[in-house]
């Protein structure tokens, strides 16, 4: 799965693992999840993407936000956009595809394999381009979520795909049952906010 010989970075889309993480019923313990890739490999970075809303409100996702830069993250972070649906409600959408993607291009000279977290099949050509410069490419996600969250482009592209749940014991803060779960955690992810999930 990981190597110690390998230069390793992760990109995580915050989104995406919150959903799956949601959908599989439990909480992330982000200082478990680092030290998971520290133990496991040679890690250079692991860098976590999540869009904000720039209001003067108090954002519930600030909490993580904050812990994560100053505890071994690099964080990468836009404004998300507020708008109103049809009936009415207020919703954030934020999308950090193009973050991400440049990022691992970046990276690609300087590391031997790219660990991406997310099941957005959206990225299954900038996968398939850092594979042509030899770099091995991991997809971390889950088909065992309800509704699965891997797009099936996305999972045939990755050299391999990591099925999140197989490895959640390593970094459970919290289990919890998805069925009963009616509140939030402590810390709520914009995804929680959206009108509907990114398409995989």
């Amino acid at each position: 799965m990981f190597r110690q010989d390998e230069r390793t970075c992760v990109f995580i889309d915050g989104s995406s693992l919150y959903s799956a993480a949601r959908g599989l019923g439990f909480d992330v313990d982000y200082k478990k999840f680092l030290n998971f890739f520290r133990s496991r490999c040679n890690l250079l970075r692991v860098s976590y993407y999540a869009a904000i809303l720039d209001t003067d409100e108090y954002s519930p996702l600030k909490p993580l936000t904050d812990w994560l830069s100053y505890n071994g993250y690099f964080l990468v972070t836009k404004a998300a956009r507020e708008f109103t649906d049809n009936s009415g409600r207020r919703r954030v959408k934020g999308n950090m595809d193009i973050e991400i993607a440049v990022d691992m291009l970046e990276a690609t000279p300087r590391i031997d394999h790219a660990v991406l977290v997310t099941g957005d099949s959206d990225f299954r050509r900038v996968v398939e381009s850092v594979q042509r410069a030899g770099v091995r490419v991991s997809v971390i996600s889950s088909m065992k979520s309800s509704p699965p969250l891997i797009g099936d482009e996305l999972r045939r592209q990755a050299d391999q795909f990591i099925e999140l749940s197989d490895i959640a014991e390593e970094f459970t803060r919290r289990q919890t049952d998805p069925r009963t779960r009616t509140q939030p955690g402590p810390v709520r992810h914009p995804a929680d906010q959206m009108s509907e999930p990114d398409e995989i």
